[in-house]
């Protein structure tokens, strides 16, 4: 098991402490990990590190990666009983080498790895920017570069600008999202939203509970409500016309 940890303040070393219930344990063989985003590490950059993590890992079960609270002894490396703490990650660039070096050269490209997460960060600014002809192609482009993690957001990404041009492809894009990432649950919110595209309401339905069994806590945000409301309304129209 592996814990990467953001820089920290120098202070002397205290017991770890666990905020809210533990995460599962990762499965035989997969490298697990975990970033502290407590008080003095997220200043330092945690939550930053926890994205490029997220970008740049193989999905479960290969990795398994979650935010946590105080590791102790921060900025130490700590060997033993299969556990080790990195200090000091801090950037994108030495987040790819933590898991050149965990996983193994031959498993994970950190260039190309980097590559292809500054590729897919320029089509989620594109898609914020309104210009989704130009994410799709920056999408297909990361896609194509075969980075050792990170593709299932790729084609979820391009899922998500297909359905904004209205083009084929973004219902495939969505299930290989979810072929690739099958735990992940916004691939399975994106494959409800291209089945509600095609006007496939019941299997848009279907979808978004297999999102919300993955991770309950969305029922919560704005947009997975925005969500059920266009659904509701489009079941009931379907049904007041039959």
């Amino acid at each position: 098991m592996a814990v990467a940890g953001a820089a920290c303040a120098s202070r002397p070393p205290r017991p770890p402490r666990r905020r809210g219930p533990a995460p599962p344990r990762a499965a035989a063989g997969a490298v697990e990990l975990r970033v502290c985003t407590n008080r003095t590490c997220a200043r330092q950059g945690g939550r930053e590190v926890l994205l490029a993590l997220e970008g740049l890992s193989p999905p479960p079960p290969r990795v398994d990666l979650a935010s946590c609270g105080c590791l102790g002894r921060c900025g130490a490396s700590i060997p033993g009983r299969g556990n080790a703490v990195f200090g000091h990650v801090g950037m994108a660039a030495r987040a790819a080498r933590l898991l050149e070096h965990l996983l193994g050269a031959a498993e994970f490209d950190a260039a190309a790895g980097l590559a292809a997460l500054a590729l897919r960060e320029k089509a989620e600014a594109a898609i914020a920017d309104g210009k989704a002809a130009e994410a799709e192609a920056l999408f297909t482009e990361s896609i194509a570069m075969d980075a050792p993690g990170g593709l299932h957001l790729a084609y979820g990404g391009r899922c998500k600008a297909r359905i904004g041009l209205g083009v084929p492809g973004a219902l495939t894009d969505a299930e290989e999202a979810i072929r690739i990432a099958p735990s992940f649950p916004q691939s399975h919110l994106l494959r409800g939203d291209a089945l509600f595209t095609l006007g496939e309401y019941h299997s848009a339905k279907d979808a978004f509970a297999g999102a919300l069994d993955l991770d309950p806590s969305i029922r919560r945000s704005k947009s997975f409500k925005a969500r059920l409301e266009k659904l509701r309304e489009k079941l009931v129209s379907v049904s007041s016309s039959s």
